[in-house]
């Protein structure tokens, strides 16, 4: 078989700069073409040998041509907005995860690219009070459009599924991917254990599945090199609750009703004083509990790390930073 033409869209961000270097660095597997395009452009200074840097817009016309010059045949998409920065709004949001996406897809088809490997989230399951304990990939994309990323998200897999139906041809992975940590990972959901205090919802225990970040860059390689097609959830084993997470960060838990939480996000938003909106209170309450049955058995990548072991490297590796 030879070897993959990679496309890899969102290189510059978190997991795409991981994912390019491991793609650069394995001697036996080595991409015939490997493309990184972000919509920055990588300093020279940082560039990998080896490695084409094309510096794109995911909605931009044009992306059938950058295709067809570097003949790609495999495109990784990670370009999303995951973390909004402070001048961002919604439908700044919704052009780069849909339309860009979109834009993405007629390009792939326009030019015969075989394979497509996503990094969705299982923020598209949404977040609800009837979601079963443990959600398998056979469950409803219910994503809840109060929430940006969860609502966008759904309606990209919503995409998804109806290029499976009308382009087969376009082979498709798509990771329902839970949350990401590792020594160096910073978001909304970190910033809630950097606080003084952790917040619980009364009534909720407010699971979180964790996956190690080298895991998800493992099930990416795994997909680039011809892994199963189809949907899978990405996450370790098992589930920490926020008194959990607390108590290994030995950090006092403050309880509190829903509503009040939310009354109190209503108020302080607009005055700038939390990044945390009333539509929060839901995403601590009712998260959902991803199964990785499906990511072990059938694609046949199994987690190095379970959830527990993957918070307690994240521990160790805020302890080497000088963090409590």
């Amino acid at each position: 078989m030879p070897a993959p033409r990679v496309l890899v869209t969102g290189a510059a961000g978190y997991l795409g700069s991981q994912l390019v270097a491991a793609l650069a660095a394995d001697a036996a597997r080595r991409p015939g073409v490997l493309v990184a395009m972000d919509v920055r452009a990588v300093p020279a200074a940082l560039r990998l040998p080896g490695v084409a840097y094309e510096s794109a817009d995911i909605r931009a016309a044009g992306l059938d041509a950058l295709l067809q010059r570097h003949a790609i045949d495999t495109v990784v998409h990670l370009a999303s907005i995951v973390t909004p920065g402070k001048g961002s709004n919604r439908a700044f949001e919704y052009s780069v995860d849909v339309l860009g996406t979109e834009n993405l897809l007629k390009a792939c088809v326009a030019t015969g690219v075989s394979r497509i490997v996503v990094s969705s989230s299982g923020a598209a399951y949404g977040y609800h009070a009837d979601n079963p304990a443990w959600i398998g990939e056979d469950q409803p994309l219910r994503g809840n459009e109060a929430f940006a990323y969860s609502w966008h998200k759904r309606l990209v897999e919503e995409m998804l599924a109806d290029y499976r139906a009308k382009q087969p041809q376009l082979k498709q992975v798509v990771f329902r991917i839970g949350t990401i940590l590792g020594e160096t990972v910073k978001n909304q959901i970190t910033d809630l254990f950097d606080k003084p205090r952790l917040i619980a919802i009364r009534g909720s225990d407010s699971p979180f599945v964790f996956i190690w970040d080298q895991d998800v860059v493992g099930c990416l390689l795994a997909a680039v090199h011809a892994g199963r097609a189809g949907v899978y959830n990405v996450a370790g084993d098992g589930a920490l609750g926020i008194r959990e997470i607390a108590a290994r960060l030995h950090k006092r838990c403050v309880v509190l009703p829903a509503w009040l939480l939310q009354a109190a996000l209503v108020l302080l938003k607009p005055l700038g004083l939390t990044q945390y909106g009333p539509e929060q209170v839901n995403f601590l309450r009712y998260r959902p509990v991803l199964a990785n049955r499906r990511l072990k058995e059938v694609f046949g990548y199994v987690p190095r790390k379970t959830s527990a072991e993957v918070f307690e490297h994240y521990l160790a590796a805020r302890a080497r930073r000088g963090k409590p």
